[in-house]
């Protein structure tokens, strides 16, 4: 907790990012005695059944339950405003405040990973924070993807993003991939949980998966590992940018430290390209290079390497990528 802002003081420790983003809704019902809940439309926060609701991906048996609202997801290419992000949210609370759900909250990654991580402007959610605390709700910060100084300039993408959470989720980066994860907010918050639920978690904070977690925390610090972030990352995107000038296809570059990537696209319109996409990433499967894809129409690979990762790691990445983009040919 003496990473997080003076607000956030007590935690919960469990054993995936799911539970701790399970725990985070309940949380926000706890708090507001709402339980309507808002996300993007691109999102991932887990697979239980409660979470496993805030994604479209793979809709659920049986529908969404009626408490959830899906936003259209934050895109820095095809324009959406921070005016049009909130408007969404704002449409969002008021069709949920003529329910018996109200509103409960907004939960996010702060870096919009799943969303592409789109690059946004200073202030992009400041209307849409305005506005759930308005309508009574709270803010919850899924920091699995972003967190841990990953993105170089934050140990938090929340902090990036300039937004104060009330509730923060944290997953396996916590201790390398050993199974801890935690969920950080106020001593009220976390009390409010505890009187409206019976929990408890059998595993979560066991001595085991606590000492990794500590053990990660002092080697970011004492390896310097935020600062390489920062700077490999730079370097990295440098590179990718270059390769932009030979590769048209490559319609944008952006992220933030060991957090990276580029969107592909068919034409001048943006139009994304999917298919090739799927390709690129199988031609680098083939090169011993894993990468992922996400964002609008799964067209922009998405660059997440171990922390230790370094420039020369970085050359093979881009040097590769070089090759497989060379003779991939760009179809529909």
């Amino acid at each position: 907790t003496a990473k997080f802002a003076d607000h956030l003081t007590s935690a919960i420790m469990v054993c995936s990012g799911s539970e701790a983003n399970d725990i985070a809704l309940r949380m926000a019902q706890a708090v507001t005695g709402k339980t309507g809940i808002i996300a993007t439309d691109m999102t991932y926060h887990g697979n239980t059944a409660a979470v496993s609701q805030l994604s479209i991906r793979k809709p659920p048996i049986g529908g969404y339950t009626p408490n959830v609202r899906h936003v259209p997801a934050p895109d820095c290419l095809r324009g959406l405003s921070a005016a049009d992000f909130t408007m969404h949210v704002e449409a969002a609370i008021a069709d949920l405040q003529t329910t018996e759900h109200g509103v409960s909250g907004l939960i996010i990654c702060p870096f919009f990973a799943n969303e592409g991580f789109p690059t946004l402007p200073d202030g992009f959610l400041d209307g849409a924070v305005a506005a759930i605390r308005r309508a009574g709700g709270v803010i919850i910060a899924d920091e699995v993807q972003p967190g841990f100084g990953r993105i170089g300039t934050h140990w938090w993408g929340h902090e990036k993003l300039g937004i104060t959470p009330e509730i923060v989720t944290i997953g396996k980066p916590m201790a390398n991939g050993h199974p801890v994860a935690a969920v950080v907010a106020g001593l009220e918050t976390l009390a409010a949980f505890r009187g409206a639920f019976g929990y408890f978690n059998t595993f979560g904070g066991n001595p085991v998966s606590c000492a990794a977690a500590m053990a990660v925390l002092e080697v970011i610090d004492n390896e310097g590992l935020v600062e390489n972030a920062r700077m490999v990352g730079d370097y990295a995107l440098n590179r990718l940018r270059v390769l932009q000038d030979k590769h048209p296809v490559i319609g944008n570059v952006r992220g933030s430290g060991l957090f990276f990537g580029a969107e592909m696209v068919l034409d001048d319109a943006m139009t994304p390209a999917s298919n090739f996409t799927a390709k690129v990433v199988e031609g680098m499967k083939a090169r011993g290079i894993l990468l992922g894809r996400l964002g609008t129409k799964y067209a922009t690979l998405k660059v997440r390497p171990p922390m230790v990762f370094s420039r020369e790691n970085a050359d093979l990445l881009i040097d590769t990528l070089d090759a497989v983009l060379t003779e991939t040919p760009v179809t529909p």
